[in-house]
């Protein structure tokens, strides 16, 4: 058992507790959180001392373990760059959870990440949600699949009309693409229903979640009118759609809260690399969320090196997000809005025992870091 004590503690799930104590117990679930708890002869004892204490971090989208750090072209392990479309695929077959992303991430407070495949082709496979303590995948599991990526906008056309010149060339060559596949997942399932034994498809089959609403399209998309886009396929399919990075938000932030869609908007910190992101911009975050959007903030790293999703959060709330709102972007409504809420994103009995103990506040402090890091009830980092 693992107790904290002495703690200024932000549950996520209601109001903060000063001097309040975390209790976790051998399971690796919160056992109890609030004020006096006893602590049970022979826990391991923390003594927060004043300090700031939060659930881990999630980041709602990034590339951790499939996109390697300093391995060049052998690490890159997120584009399957052979064809535009490639539902088959799973993050979970790439994933290095010895990338040296993973221990960073820990030390800068971030305890789960939801990782996948980039943004190369218009379908590129399933994202999973995963912790970053652990060394085997398959034991670091979260959820797996949280959702299907799909990418518009520049990405597709860079990738398959300049470099091969094939399809899509164009905007309208990855919409048709993308809607070429879920008609087809259709007829295969109506097929199926109908037991008129259509053959087996790989493809397909991986999109029959996707069609039954069991899990949502994780939509690549920068620009105003990509997003729309995005938005006009899924309502033509009835199917589940988050919007990711939406750099362009602010710009249709009444139109998104029309259509009541979470956005994970990033990555905001660092150049315009390309024009897509000539827009981007720390406000994006207030400007949906006053809109009534709900967001989550993402580094899509290692664009952003993950142990810096709370700066990003920090960079946010400077920019006049607000202060509870920029802390559950990381947190709770990160957690929720990819489908995780009941594991992780806050400090409630029965959830996962991750938590961060800060050596500063990072939305007011963006050098901040953790001092202790809990996952599932196990320090895996000390300052």
């Amino acid at each position: 058992m693992l107790y904290i004590k002495n703690g200024y503690i932000k549950t996520m799930a209601g109001p903060d507790i000063e001097n309040g104590c975390i209790l976790i117990g051998d399971d690796g679930k919160i056992a109890a959180v609030g004020k006096d708890i006893p602590c049970p002869e022979g826990a391991t004892v923390i003594d927060a001392q004043d300090r700031l204490v939060t659930p881990g971090c999630v980041d709602a989208h990034c590339h951790v373990g499939l996109d390697n750090q300093g391995m060049g072209w052998e690490g890159r392990d997120y584009n399957e760059i052979v064809d535009p479309i490639t539902p088959q695929m799973r993050a979970i077959d790439s994933i290095n959870p010895l990338d040296e992303a993973f221990p960073l991430g820990l030390q800068g407070g971030v305890t789960t990440v939801c990782t996948g495949p980039g943004s190369a082709n218009v379908v590129g496979g399933t994202f999973v949600a995963l912790k970053l303590a652990g060394k085997r995948v398959d034991k670091m599991i979260v959820k797996d699949a949280i959702a299907m990526k799909c990418a518009f906008g520049e990405n597709p056309k860079r990738c398959y009309g300049q470099g091969s010149k094939k399809a899509p060339m164009t905007r309208m060559g990855t919409a048709a693409l993308l809607r070429e596949l879920l008609f087809k997942t259709r007829r295969y399932m109506e097929d199926k229903e109908a037991d008129k034994n259509p053959g087996f498809d790989f493809k397909l089959e991986s999109m029959i979640p996707v069609l039954k609403g069991e899990m949502p399209l994780k939509a690549h998309a920068h620009r105003h009118d990509d997003i729309l886009t995005s938005i006009r396929i899924a309502r033509e399919f009835g199917v589940k759609i988050t919007l990711d990075h939406c750099t362009d938000g602010a710009l249709i932030a009444d139109e998104l809260a029309e259509e009541g869609l979470p956005a994970f908007v990033g990555p905001t910190f660092g150049g315009k690399s390309k024009i897509e992101l000539i827009n981007k911009s720390f406000d994006t975050p207030r400007i949906l969320r006053e809109a009534g959007v709900d967001i989550a903030i993402i580094t899509d790293a290692p664009v952003i090196p993950i142990q810096y999703l709370p700066m990003c959060a920090g960079l946010a709330h400077n920019a006049g997000l607000d202060y509870e709102e920029a802390w559950k972007a990381i947190t709770i409504a990160a957690a929720k809005l990819t489908g995780i809420g009941d594991r992780v994103g806050s400090l409630e009995v029965g959830k996962d025992g991750d938590v961060v103990i800060w050596d500063a506040d990072p939305m007011t402090v963006l050098a901040a870091q953790s001092a202790v890091t809990v996952v599932d009830g196990k320090i895996v980092y000390e300052a």
